[in-house]
């Protein structure tokens, strides 16, 4: 593989953000590169931004991203935590970095993985939250089909289809089509296995209302027709939740809507492995994380409690 084509193009900014000594930085540079290279959608702008963050950080540290030991990253570890990262964030820090670490011993640059043996926070089997109500949700949607008709394609797809953020931000009109009668939208979902997703009326219908006659492009466009960024998907649906649902102004997120899907689907009875699929969930376990999680509150005994003492004031 010609070294001067991996560092080209969009792997360059990462790339020099990898820090080292003067010699050794193109080693970084090019193995970084070379390293995303061996990946794809998702997964690469995920293990981009975390090498990126590991990278800021042997930069503050001074330290040389190939001269690392497990005590650097037990000690980069630890200030994740104290900086109040999630465990599942830094587990997945970590495991990017491994993978980086492995490919280096892989390609003969270094003699072994600092990243190995390296102990990662245990992430809960349980999602605490369950998105939104049935309530809230139909709340949503009509709110978002009276403030625009992208709002409204931006809502729906989130929440009809259960999409991720960055599913969305990277569809484009060209991946509308037809099957069996359905009208299908085909998604490029992590690892970049592409699948084709069933889209019921009412987001046909704003679908249509949305795009007019525009054939090509971003599905969800900005105004100077370059595609919608997560951020902007997140700030869309927060001044939403200001008008709509206000309890939700400062924490509603994207992923809100995609687990409100899996619930309200269980809810309705869908079979948990037709969600699974919906939501492109390789492993079961994933899907049934949601199926507890709606459960929680509603089965909590202190409505059993309540009941019992309620006639004894």
């Amino acid at each position: 593989m010609n070294s001067d084509m991996i560092v080209e193009g969009e792997l360059v900014p990462v790339a020099a953000r990898l820090p080292g000594s003067a010699g050794s930085r193109p080693t970084v540079e090019r193995l970084a590169a070379a390293f995303l290279l061996s990946h794809q959608g998702n997964t690469r702008e995920a293990y981009q931004r975390d090498l990126a963050h590991f990278a800021a950080w042997c930069a503050r540290h001074e330290v040389d991203m190939l001269a690392v030991t497990r005590a650097h990253l037990d000690a980069y570890t630890e200030q994740q935590r104290r900086d109040g990262a999630a465990p599942a964030t830094i587990s997945r820090r970590l495991s990017a970095l491994s993978g980086f670490y492995a490919y280096a011993v892989e390609e003969g640059v270094l003699a072994r993985n600092p990243a190995a043996r390296v102990r990662r926070p245990k992430v809960g089997d349980n999602v605490q939250s369950t998105g939104l109500s049935k309530e809230e949700a139909v709340i949503l949607l009509d709110a978002a089909e009276a403030h625009s008709p992208r709002t409204a394609v931006v809502v729906q797809l989130l929440l009809l289809l259960g999409l991720r953020v960055s599913e969305l931000c990277r569809a484009r009109v060209e991946d509308l089509g037809y099957e069996r009668g359905h009208r299908v939208l085909t998604v490029t979902r992590k690892g970049g296995r592409r699948q084709r997703m069933v889209i019921p009326p009412r987001a046909i219908d704003a679908l249509e209302r949305y795009l007019a006659e525009r054939d090509s492009g971003p599905l969800v466009a900005t105004a100077t027709g370059r595609p919608m960024d997560r951020h902007a998907v997140w700030r869309l649906l927060r001044r939403l939740a200001r008008d709509c649902l206000p309890h939700l102004a400062d924490r509603l997120h994207p992923h809100d809507l995609r687990h409100a899907c899996a619930t309200l689907a269980l809810d309705a009875g869908a079979e948990l492995r037709d969600v699974q699929d919906l939501l492109g969930h390789a492993d079961p376990r994933t899907t049934r994380r949601y199926d507890r999680a709606r459960h929680n509150l509603d089965r909590s005994p202190t409505y059993a409690v309540a009941g019992l003492l309620a006639g004894r004031r």
